[in-house]
């Protein structure tokens, strides 16, 4: 292997890729042998999403970080225009599935945009931020509210459009996006704390208006009953009934009785709904155990570590490739956090996959087409950090 191809071999990411598309597998695998799925082989179809994912992540490697900063508006664009295609495309291409408008559903196939738009609306922020940057080296209080109204621009399009989905878990991760972003990006902390403070305010408020009055929020706001329930089952499951608190008893069920060790490959004892998908970590759980689980949760740290000293890395030779690291980080991360957090109780139940694991062709390849970018800014790094040291 020569230099050249060295560069291109970041050793760390392709293992830990291999171990989540092993995790993924197993876990799928054992999620199927559930009487509900039946007939279904979600396994190979998941090999093919990873499959395609990999080719993808191959793909962006014929480009380089200052090409993928200047098309990214571009890139940009067209997510927000397939965004606004989606709403207006009949039901025979844009089937309305558990009252969101959210798929293109051709025949064999299902997209999910909005998946794909995450990665471009991180893409296009880091570049906004990065050039913002290198405009204003020097920061004042009007530069950085400047730049704070760009982020909630770009940020607003596609949040807007989802919520016309209506898509509320979908739209909250670019919510949080954006605001890890914001926080990251240097702007003044003065601005950032007033921005927390009514942001918090405004969020407090609607959530007690809505355990307060859940009838009038549903008229005023536009919430749906299942969203209230499941707002409401998160403050005090035990004043719900047992139809409100199903999805979230089972899923505990589950994850708890495989105790210590689990119950082994294709032991699976508990039935709930969307086992491959949304409540894949209670299929680790039961099937692989507390020391099942503790390995996911450490490979997923490893992965944001991974991100985290990238991007501190590479900031030198590109602002632009730490912004999207801290970007693709924070996707992660509220991945992560909110799917297992409903797992445990302590977080609302929504729609949002454990990202590497769960089954889906959107979530992996939108998944895939992040990594792909994170693994040309550690190409970019291994070859600047050579020439620093010749």
């Amino acid at each position: 292997m020569n230099k050249k191809q060295s560069y291109y071999m970041q050793t760390d990411i392709i293992t830990l890729f291999i171990l989540f598309v092993c995790v993924s597998l197993l876990s799928v695998y054992n999620a199927q042998q559930l009487e509900q799925y039946e007939g279904e082989n979600f396994v190979l179809k998941q090999i093919v999403w990873f499959t395609i994912g990999a080719c993808i992540v191959a793909a962006i490697q014929f480009l380089d970080l200052e090409q993928l900063q200047k098309a990214s508006i571009y890139i940009y664009g067209i997510s927000i225009f397939v965004l606004i295609l989606l709403l207006i495309s009949p039901d025979s291409i844009a089937r309305t599935i558990n009252g969101a408008k959210s798929w293109f559903t051709l025949p064999g196939l299902s997209l999910q945009p909005a998946e794909f738009t995450k990665i471009t609306t991180i893409l296009f922020l880091s570049a906004v931020i990065s050039k913002h940057k290198t405009k204003y080296e020097v920061s004042s209080l009007k530069s950085d509210t400047f730049l704070l109204a760009k982020i909630l621009l770009f940020t607003g399009i596609p949040v807007g459009l989802i919520l016309l989905q209506p898509d509320f878990g979908t739209a909250m991760v670019y919510l949080f996006i954006s605001g890890m972003l914001i926080i990251l990006s240097g702007i003044n902390w003065k601005i950032i704390l007033s921005l927390i403070v009514i942001i918090s305010s405004a969020g407090a408020a609607i959530i007690g208006f809505i355990i307060k009055f859940p009838v009038l929020a549903q008229e005023l706001i536009g919430i749906k009953p299942y969203q209230v329930d499941r707002i409401l089952t998160w403050f005090d499951p035990s004043q719900q009934s047992s139809d409100a608190t199903f999805h979230f008893d089972r899923a505990y069920m589950a994850l708890g009785s495989g105790q210590l060790f689990g119950k082994g490959m294709g032991s699976l004892e508990v039935n709930y709904p969307e086992a491959h998908t949304d409540f894949i970590f209670s299929v680790i759980g039961e099937s692989f155990g507390f020391i099942g689980s503790a390995i996911v949760i450490f490979l997923y740290f490893m992965l944001l570590y991974k991100l985290v000293t990238l991007g501190l890395s590479i900031y030198k030779h590109s602002s632009f490739g730490t912004f999207f690291c801290y970007g693709f980080l924070s996707l992660l991360l509220i991945h992560v956090f909110q799917n297992i957090g409903m797992t445990l109780g302590i977080m609302p139940i929504t729609g949002i996959p454990l990202l590497l694991v769960s089954y889906g062709g959107s979530s992996v390849m939108s998944t895939m087409l992040g990594l792909g970018v994170i693994y040309r800014v550690a190409v970019e790094y291994s070859i600047q950090n050579d020439y620093l040291f010749k």
